[in-house]
C-alpha cells in the first residue's frame, strides 16, 4: 500500500525542518504530487508537514493515470531500463521505482481549492483525505 502526497501551500514563512522535510519528500513546489510507500519513517515526514500537503492511500488506476499524464522519464540514468509499472509504483512508492521522476507536477485542481487553512475533516484542503485523495489527483491531472 502507498500514500499519495499532494502539497497545498508554499513556504513562504515556513521552518527551516518544514522545508527540508518537503524537499526530501520531492514536494518543492505547491501542486506537485509524490508517491511514497505506507512506512513509519514517511509517516512521521508526512506528521511534520501536514499543514502542507494533503495525503491519502493512492488507487494503482490513479497512479497510471498519473504515470501517462504527468510522468516523466529521469534523464540522469546513462541506461534507464524498462519503466516500472503503474503497479510497481502503487507498491514501493515513486522514487523507490527507479526511472521516473520521483514527483509528479500537476495542475490545480478543477473547480479550485477549498481553503488551504483548514484541514479536509473540517471542509478545507489539508490534511489525511483516505481514498478521496484519487479523485483529487484525476482533478489536477
Amino acid at each position: 500500500m502507498t500514500w499519495m502526497i499532494i502539497r497545498v501551500r508554499g513556504g513562504v514563512h515556513a521552518n527551516r525542518e518544514i522545508v527540508a522535510t518537503l524537499a526530501d519528500l520531492h514536494l518543492s513546489r505547491p501542486n506537485h504530487a509524490t508517491v511514497v510507500p505506507e512506512e513509519p519513517s514517511f509517516r512521521g515526514m508526512i506528521t511534520k508537514v501536514e499543514g502542507y500537503v494533503t495525503w491519502g492511500e493512492a488507487d494503482p488506476t490513479t497512479v497510471e493515470l498519473l504515470l501517462k499524464e504527468r510522468g516523466r522519464a529521469r534523464k540522469d540514468l546513462a541506461s534507464p531500463g524498462p519503466s516500472p509499472t503503474a503497479a510497481q509504483v502503487a507498491s514501493t512508492g515513486l522514487a523507490r521505482a527507479g526511472g521516473w521522476k520521483p514527483m509528479f507536477r500537476l495542475h490545480p485542481p478543477k473547480g479550485g481549492w477549498r481553503s488551504t487553512k483548514k484541514t479536509f475533516a473540517r471542509g478545507g484542503a489539508l490534511g489525511y483525505r483516505g481514498a478521496a485523495i484519487n479523485e483529487l489527483a484525476r482533478r489536477m491531472v
